[in-house]
C-alpha cells in the first residue's frame, strides 16, 4: 500500500497510508486530511499517521493531536495516530499496533469532548467508499450541527439544506459565496416588508435563513471555515433582525393596518432594546461563567428553541399573516420578546446567586448523560 508523507502549511508533519479515489464532500480524503491537520492549533508533538481507508468527526483529530503515541483504531485496524516515532507506521500499516502505543477502540463508545459544544460524545469514524459516501456525508453534516439552536434550523429545514449543501461542495461553491446570495435574500426581505409584500418578503427570508444554515454547514464539512467568514456570517446574523422588524412595522400602512404613532414607538422600543438587552444578557452569562445561557441546564437549551430570536419571531409572523393580521403578529414579537428578556434576566440572576453561594455552573451537557 502506498505511504505518502508531506508537511502541511502550519507546519505539521502528516503520513497517508494508503489510497482512495472516492470523493468526500467533493474532495479527495487526503485533502480532507491536510486541511483538518492545517486547522490544527499550536504544536503537534510527533507525526499525524491517518488511514485514508477510513473518514473521522475532525472531534477526533483535535483528540489525537492533544495525546501522543495514541492509536484510534476499529475493530483493530488503525485509523488515525499520533506517533512521536516515524518507524511505528510501519507496524500500523499491517495493523500490528506497538505495546507502546494506547488505543482506544471505537467500538467501546468512548467518550471525548467537545470543547465547542460543551459536551461529551463520541464521534463518527467509518470506512469510505462509494456506498457509504451518502452516509458519511449525513453524518458530517449533522455533526456539524451546533449544539443548541432554534426550532426551525433544528427541524424544519436541516434535511432541505443538507441537499443544498452537497450540491455547493459538488460544485465548487464556497460558503462566502452562499452567504452573499444568502444576504440578498435579507436586504430583499428588509425592503419587501417596507413596502407591504410580507408574504414574498417572509419567502426572501426563508431563503435567506435556509442559506444561513448551508454556508456554516459547508465551511465546517468541507473544513473551510475562515476568520472573516465567520465574521462575515455572524455579523449579518446579528445586525439584520432590527431592520425586519422595522421594516415590517412601516409596512402595515401598506393594508391600512399602521399601528398608532405612540403604540409604535413602545412597540420599536420593546423589540429593539430587548433584542439589545437579550444578547448583551447571552455575552455577560459567557464571560461570568464560561459557557453559553443556553447550555446550561436542560430547561434553558429547550427555551433556546422558542426565545425571541428571529426564527421564533417570524413564526409568529407567519402565524399572523395566515389570519391577514400582520398588526398583531408585531404585536406578539414584542410582548415574546417582553417575556424572553424576563426569562434571560432571571437565568443571569439564578446562576449569579448560585455562583455566590460557591455553587459551580456546568453544563448538563458535559455530563456523560449529555
Amino acid at each position: 500500500m502506498e505511504r505518502q508523507s508531506m508537511l502541511t502549511k502550519n507546519g505539521i508533519s502528516l503520513l497517508l497510508f494508503g489510497e482512495n479515489d472516492t470523493l468526500i464532500w467533493g474532495m479527495p480524503n487526503a485533502e480532507r486530511v491536510n486541511r483538518l491537520a492545517q486547522k490544527l492549533e499550536g504544536e503537534v508533538a510527533g507525526t499525524l499517521w491517518v488511514n485514508l481507508a477510513y473518514v473521522f468527526d475532525p472531534q477526533w483529530m483535535q483528540h489525537i493531536r492533544k495525546n501522543p503515541d495514541m492509536v484510534l483504531a476499529v475493530g483493530g485496524t488503525p485509523v488515525l495516530a499520533l506517533l512521536s516515532h516515524d518507524s511505528d507506521a510501519s507496524a500500523l500499516e499491517v495493523s500490528n499496533i506497538p505495546e507502546s502505543l494506547e488505543v482506544i477502540e471505537y467500538e467501546q463508545a468512548p467518550l471525548i469532548h467537545n470543547q465547542g459544544l460543551r459536551k461529551l460524545e463520541t464521534p463518527f469514524v467509518r470506512r469510505l467508499t462509494p456506498s457509504t459516501v451518502k452516509d458519511i456525508e449525513r453524518l458530517s453534516y449533522f455533526g456539524a450541527y451546533k449544539g443548541v439552536t432554534d426550532l426551525l434550523t433544528k427541524y424544519l429545514w436541516p434535511e432541505l439544506a443538507l441537499v443544498i449543501t452537497r450540491i455547493a461542495a459538488r460544485a465548487g461553491i464556497t460558503p462566502n459565496m452562499v452567504t452573499g446570495v444568502g444576504a440578498m435574500g435579507c436586504i430583499a426581505a428588509t425592503f419587501l416588508f417596507y413596502y407591504g409584500y410580507f408574504w414574498t418578503g417572509m419567502a426572501a427570508g426563508f431563503v435567506f435563513m435556509v442559506f444561513d444554515t448551508v454556508d456554516g454547514k459547508l465551511a465546517r464539512c468541507t473544513i473551510t471555515s475562515s476568520f472573516w467568514g465567520n465574521v462575515f456570517d455572524h455579523g449579518i446574523d446579528l445586525i439584520h433582525p432590527p431592520f425586519w422588524w422595522v421594516a415590517w412595522a412601516l409596512g402595515l400602512g401598506t393594508m391600512g393596518l399602521a399601528l398608532p404613532s405612540g403604540q409604535f414607538q413602545l412597540v420599536m422600543i420593546v423589540i429593539l432594546g430587548g433584542y439589545v438587552l437579550q444578547r448583551l444578557i447571552e455575552g455577560i452569562f459567557i464571560r461570568a461563567f464560561d459557557q453559553h445561557i443556553h447550555v446550561w441546564r436542560p430547561v434553558d437549551s429547550w427555551f433556546r428553541l422558542i426565545t425571541a430570536r428571529r426564527n421564533p419571531n417570524m413564526v409568529l409572523l407567519f402565524i399572523s399573516m395566515m389570519f391577514n393580521r400582520p398588526d398583531l403578529g408585531i404585536l406578539a414579537v414584542a410582548w415574546w420578546t417582553l417575556i424572553s428578556l424576563a426569562v434571560h434576566m432571571i437565568q443571569l440572576l439564578q446562576a449569579a446567586l448560585i455562583k455566590m453561594r460557591g455553587g459551580k455552573i456546568i453544563s448538563w451537557l458535559e455530563s456523560e448523560e449529555g
